[in-house]
C-alpha cells in the first residue's frame, strides 16, 4: 500500500495519507498473536517505564492481558498464559510504587496508578477491602478543584468503580459500597458548573470532554440519562459540515480526526449509549453516518497506530470492510513501510494500551473474535 500525502501539517509529515488503495483484509487471529509476541519482546515488563495507569505504562499492559485472558483462557506466549503476563506487567507496577505520587483532584481518573491497581488487584484477587481503599478515594474526587473528564478526572474514576463492581455482583455489601460512591460521584459531576472544562477549556470529545463525561455516567447508571438528553443534543449540533467534531468549543479549526478529539471518539461514545437516548436515536444515527464518512476520508493517520490518536482507533470507529481496510495498516509490516517513507509519527509510549503496541492488539482481538467495538479502559463495560 502507497501512503500518498493528502494534507497540510505544522510538520513535514502530513496529518494524514489518501485513502485510494484496493479495500484490503489481513487474518486478525496472525495478527494478534505477531502483535502480542512483539508486545512481550520489545516491551518485556521490566521495560516499560512506571507511571500512566490504565492509559500508558506497565499497568495498561497489564489490563490488556488481564482483558485478554477472560477472551482467550487457553492462549499462551512463550508457554505462560495471559493471566500470567498480566501478573508479570503488574509487578513491573507493584515494584514502582513509591514513585506515585497517588490520586488528586487534578488527577484522579484512570490515568492514576494506585487507583488503577486497586481496581486491577481487587478484580484479580475478589478482595472486598481492597473495594473499599478504592472507594475511599471518592474524597480526593469531592474537592470542588477536581476535574470531570476521563483521562485525569472523575469520570475515569467511574470507569475503575464500574470495571470492580462487575467483579462483585454477588456480594451486596459490597456492590452497596460501590453503587453509594458512584452516586457521590455522579452527583458531583452533575452539579459541576456548564460547559465542563479541563484546563479552562470546553472539551467536546471522549478522553478529556463532555461526550466521553456523558458516556461514563450513562454506562455507570443509565438512569441518568434522561437528565443528560439535552446536553446529548447539544453537542450533536457541534458537528461540522465535514462529519467531523470540534475540539473544543467555541469550534475552531477543522483539524483533528482521532479518539481523543474528533469524529472517532464520538462515534464509538454514541454507540455505546445510544439505546439510553431513545428519542435522539435518529438523530445519532444521522450523525454517525456522517461522521464516518468523514473517518473514512480523513482516517488513516501518520502517528503511529494506536487506540487513542491513530489509525487503530479510528478503525473501531468504522463498520464492515471499512474496518477491515483501516486495520490493514496496523500490521507491523505496514508500520515500517511508513517509517521507511518518512510517512510516521512514532508514539512517545510505544508498548502502552492507548498509545501504542497494547492498543493494536486490542484492536486485532475485536476483529478476530468479531466482539463489539468498544475501547478497553473507556466503554467495554
Amino acid at each position: 500500500m502507497s501512503a500518498a500525502p493528502a494534507a497540510a501539517a505544522t510538520s513535514n509529515i502530513p496529518r494524514y495519507f489518501r485513502n485510494d488503495a484496493d479495500l484490503g483484509r489481513r487474518d486478525a487471529h496472525k495478527q494478534l498473536l505477531a502483535s502480542l509476541d512483539r508486545l512481550i519482546s520489545e516491551y518485556p515488563p521490566h521495560r516499560v517505564p512506571p507511571g500512566g495507569g490504565l492509559y500508558y505504562g506497565p499497568l495498561s499492559v497489564a489490563y490488556l492481558f488481564y482483558a485478554l485472558h477472560k477472551i482467550y483462557p487457553d492462549m499462551t506466549l512463550d508457554e505462560f498464559p495471559m493471566s500470567t503476563w498480566s501478573a508479570a506487567y503488574v509487578e513491573q507496577a507493584q515494584t514502582n510504587i513509591k514513585n506515585y505520587a497517588g490520586p488528586s483532584p487534578e488527577k484522579c481518573g484512570v490515568s492514576d496508578d494506585i487507583m488503577s491497581l486497586l481496581a486491577l488487584y481487587a478484580v484479580t484477587a475478589k478482595d472486598a477491602d481492597t473495594v473499599k481503599e478504592l472507594c475511599d478515594f471518592a474524597a480526593v474526587t469531592m474537592d470542588e478543584e477536581a476535574s470531570n473528564e476521563w483521562l485525569y478526572g472523575r469520570a475515569g474514576y467511574l470507569y475503575l468503580l464500574r470495571l470492580v463492581r462487575g467483579a462483585f455482583m454477588d456480594d451486596k455489601k459490597v456492590t452497596e459500597l460501590i453503587e453509594d460512591t458512584t452516586d457521590e460521584v455522579i452527583d458531583n459531576i452533575m452539579s459541576s458548573s456548564r460547559p465542563w472544562k479541563w484546563h479552562g477549556k470546553a472539551y467536546v470529545g471522549a478522553v478529556h470532554g463532555a461526550i466521553g463525561i456523558i458516556t461514563q455516567i450513562v454506562l455507570t447508571d443509565a438512569m441518568w440519562a434522561p437528565k443528560l438528553e439535552a446536553e446529548l443534543g447539544a453537542l450533536l449540533s457541534y458537528q461540522y459540515e465535514s462529519g467531523n467534531f470540534p475540539t473544543s468549543l467555541p469550534p475552531g479549526r477543522d483539524r483533528l480526526v482521532q479518539f481523543c478529539h474528533g469524529a472517532p471518539g464520538v462515534v464509538s461514545s454514541l454507540i455505546s449509549i445510544r439505546k439510553y437516548f431513545p428519542s435522539l436515536k435518529d438523530r445519532i444515527d444521522r450523525v454517525v453516518a456522517k461522521s464516518r464518512e468523514c473517518i473514512w476520508e480523513r482516517g488513516l493517520l501518520t502517528k503511529e497506530p494506536c487506540l487513542c490518536h491513530g489509525i487503530s482507533g479510528n478503525a473501531l470507529a468504522l463498520e464492515g470492510k471499512q474496518f477491515d481496510h483501516f486495520m490493514t495498516y496496523t500490521t507491523g509490516h505496514e508500520i515500517k513501510c511508513m517509517g521507511k517513507d518518512g510517512m510516521l509519527e512514532k508514539s512517545d509510549d510505544p508498548s502502552a494500551l492507548w498509545c501504542g503496541e497494547a492498543g493494536r492488539a486490542w484492536a486485532w482481538a475485536v476483529a478476530d473474535k468479531g466482539l463489539e467495538k468498544r475501547f478497553l479502559g473507556y466503554n467495554d463495560i
